[in-house]
């Protein structure tokens, strides 16, 4: 489904006689009393309607409740829209789905993040809390459907907002990274100063992880 501005263009018409020289001072004293509310059109002066389609605009009815990580911030909770292009545009590009939980819950984020140098966002660690991988740019975390993505329930919201909720940040320490927590004070600043991005290392820093 979409939405259509379509233009209503009603036509009123009126004839009035005026004794003039020529043409155009005819013309110009019509002008100057229609001006002046001497000639005003109503409903008996309508003559036809035109109705034209000017603009198009795509129309997502399907919004679901997901809970939006990014670098260097606290979780946040928000609406977005099911299509591709809603998806795509919460993660700035081409969009890859992992599915590291036994819940019914998917990892929305860019495919090309660590390729493109996108902060490192979030550290994936398994149940012993070994880092198995770490995720770069802004992630999505939403419900499964049978055939697409839907919301979190509040309880898996309150969960995932508790397992992301501390920034991290990530310092090469050698062959690998150590994973760290952003400061209180740095994740305030980025919040009020606008522009000020937290010292994150960019994912080329990654390795093989």
């Amino acid at each position: 489904m979409k939405e259509y501005d379509v233009k209503i263009t009603e036509i009123l018409e009126k004839t009035v006689t005026v004794q003039a020289s020529s043409r155009e001072e005819a013309e110009e004293k019509v002008n100057v009393a229609w001006s002046n509310s001497e000639y005003i059109l109503d409903s008996e002066d309508f003559v036809g309607v035109d109705f034209k389609t000017e603009h198009e605009h795509s129309l997502n009815l399907n919004k679901i409740d997901v809970l939006l990580v990014e670098p260097g911030q606290y979780p946040k909770t928000t609406q977005i829209g099911t299509d591709l292009e809603d998806l795509q545009e919460a993660v700035g590009g081409s969009i890859e789905v992992t599915y590291p939980f036994d819940e019914e819950v998917g990892i929305i984020l860019n495919e090309e993040g660590k390729l493109l140098g996108l902060p490192l966002n979030r550290a994936m660690r398994s149940d012993d809390g070994e880092v198995y991988d770490i995720y770069a740019g802004p992630f999505i975390v939403a419900g499964l459907t049978e055939d697409s993505f839907g919301s979190l329930t509040p309880e898996q919201m309150k969960k995932f907002s508790e397992m992301f909720h501390q920034p991290e940040m990530f310092v090469k320490m050698g062959k690998g990274l150590m994973v760290l927590p952003i400061p209180k004070e740095s994740i305030k600043s980025k919040e009020t100063e606008k522009g000020i991005e937290p010292k994150i290392k960019k994912s080329p820093e990654l390795g093989d992880m």
